[in-house]
């Protein structure tokens, strides 16, 4: 069965995590999906295609169980906060 570059980012670059206070909120985790595509050097799809995709998946903002893990954790954090480098 081929895996989606949706269901790829979800493998990689989320984990789940229902105990969590903070779940991914929209722009977080849109956010995270594009720094995934910069380190795989593939071009984002637009946010709303990204969110219909993810409401297909019963995947929605701010009630996901959701955390960032992996290399597009890492860059999306310094990418969003500069001064930390």
């Amino acid at each position: 069965m081929a895996h989606s570059q949706y269901d790829q980012f979800l493998q990689e670059a989320t984990t789940a995590d229902d105990h969590s206070d903070s779940p991914l909120g929209r722009d977080r985790l849109y956010g995270l999906y594009t720094s995934w595509c910069f380190l795989r050097q593939e071009a984002p799809r637009p946010e709303s295609t990204f969110w219909a995709a993810m409401k297909k998946k019963h995947i929605h903002p701010g009630r996901n169980g959701l955390r960032m893990t992996g290399p597009a954790a890492a860059d999306y954090i310094l990418a969003s906060c500069p001064g930390l480098v």
